[in-house]
């Protein structure tokens, strides 16, 4: 007698799996992606680089070519299979990370962070997708937050295994022992990752015909609601990727603390501690949500807020430990954002249009964000280091980072208004 084959992901340990599996891609994503920031002191000094150039290196180029290829990649994704695009990304970007540990120049290094940013591109839209066909709207955002503790997860590691790596052997061994492992990830996610029926998580079934991606840009250009949160992350993720970015330079400029020491502390701080937030972001929206969408919006608004005061008291203060201890409530809560705008996006358009959709949202989100933040506070840094010394970095920050997220705020609170009858009007 034969047996009815098992359809993908009928069981609920199925789908956590699939869900666990891919956050731990992401926490790759970022480990790689962070590692540079812990390691740019010792890089600098190394390659005799410019605040200027480490900007560059870690935010407008990386960024340029992330957000180009991920909008490609993701029309790819909406048609074609998605776990094979994830594993094949992080493999590419995996392999560049600990090929930089080869370079003997600044141009060298410019080329494998630019090859680790067209990997990653390929990583999150397909994985949204995937994880949007698993879990049903009123579960999204909560499962989209979860995924997003990646950001935090590779955070946490990145400054954990960077600090500790470079104090003991040096920035180039950081680079090869933290790629290695991604190659032999992108093996189990080609061969124990299931692709969903798309549509699966709402009972839909999603068309065959390809949706064209000036249609998609259309649809979300036409909902207020999206210019708005879009608008509001972007800027959101301008001081993230900044703090990011900078943190660790400027308490070894400002502070005089040491890379291991640092590392262990900011990897609990923006790695443990916006971990939680995150996840706990989704999950809360979820629950508000349930009774009015605007919540959707408005708990990132309110996490912004409650963050402001803090950043700035971060680079007031003379005393490293305290500095340390006022980070923590924006590294709990400056990514709250993550997991409401990605499931607001994916309620807005039609099934076949979700990694799309999400390649736009990070396009908006990186260009601004990763492209900009890191960037803008390098130069701004440079541009003081007459008037302040060791200390231009930090203020570059203080005056930077507490104004944009005061803006982000706004963004989110207009995006509220028009986001129930965006999303009553979403297309099949």
């Amino acid at each position: 007698m034969k047996h009815k084959p098992e359809l993908p992901f009928a069981t609920t340990s199925s789908k956590y799996y699939a869900l666990v599996l891919l956050t731990i891609v992401y926490a790759c994503n970022f480990i790689d992606r962070q590692l540079l920031a812990i390691l740019q002191e010792s890089i600098k000094a190394d390659l005799l680089l410019s605040d200027g150039q480490l900007g560059l290196l870690a935010g407008f180029a990386f960024a340029l070519f992330y957000v180009t290829a991920g909008i490609p990649i993701a029309r790819w994704a909406d048609r074609s299979n998605r776990r094979n695009i994830v594993a094949g990304a992080l493999f590419l970007w995996s392999f560049m990370t600990a090929i930089s540990g080869f370079v003997q120049n600044y141009a060298q290094l410019l080329a494998a962070r630019i090859g680790v940013g067209i990997g990653e591109a390929g990583g999150s839209p397909p994985s949204h997708s995937i994880i949007s066909d698993i879990f049903p709207p009123e579960k999204r955002a909560g499962a989209m937050g979860f995924y997003s503790m990646g950001v935090n997860i590779g955070i946490l590691f990145g400054f954990l295994l960077g600090g500790w790596l470079n104090e003991f052997f040096g920035w180039r061994v950081a680079f090869m022992v933290v790629g290695a492992p991604g190659i032999l990830l992108a093996v189990v996610v080609r061969f124990t990752l299931r692709e969903p029926t798309r549509g699966m998580a709402e009972n839909r079934l999603a068309s065959d015909k390809s949706v064209p991606l000036g249609q998609v840009l259309a649809l979300l250009w036409s909902r207020r609601s999206f210019r708005h949160m879009a608008l509001g992350a972007a800027l959101n993720a301008f001081c993230g990727y900044s703090i990011a970015s900078w943190t660790a330079s400027f308490m070894i400029r400002s502070h005089g603390m040491s890379t291991g020491e640092l590392g262990t502390w900011l990897a609990l701080i923006s790695g443990l501690c916006g971990a939680i937030g995150v996840f706990l972001g989704g999950m809360v929206a979820d629950r508000l949500g349930q009774k009015d969408q605007r919540w959707y919006m408005w708990v990132p608004a309110a996490a912004s807020v409650v963050c402001i005061p803090f950043m700035a008291l971060v680079y007031l203060t003379d005393h490293a430990y305290l500095a340390l201890l006022f980070a923590v409530v924006p590294g709990l809560l400056h990514n709250v954002y993550l997991g409401s705008t990605l499931a607001t996006t994916h309620s807005l358009v039609g099934l076949r249009m979700r990694a799309v959709a999400s390649a736009i949202l990070f396009f908006i989100l990186n260009l601004i964000g990763l492209g900009l933040g890191p960037l803008l506070v390098g130069l701004l840094s440079d541009h003081l280091q007459v008037q302040w010394g060791d200390h231009s970095l930090r203020q570059a920050m203080l005056y930077l980072l507490p104004a944009v997220m005061t803006w982000s705020t706004l963004h989110f609170v207009l995006a509220g208004r028009n986001l129930r009858q965006d999303i009553a009007d979403a297309p099949d």
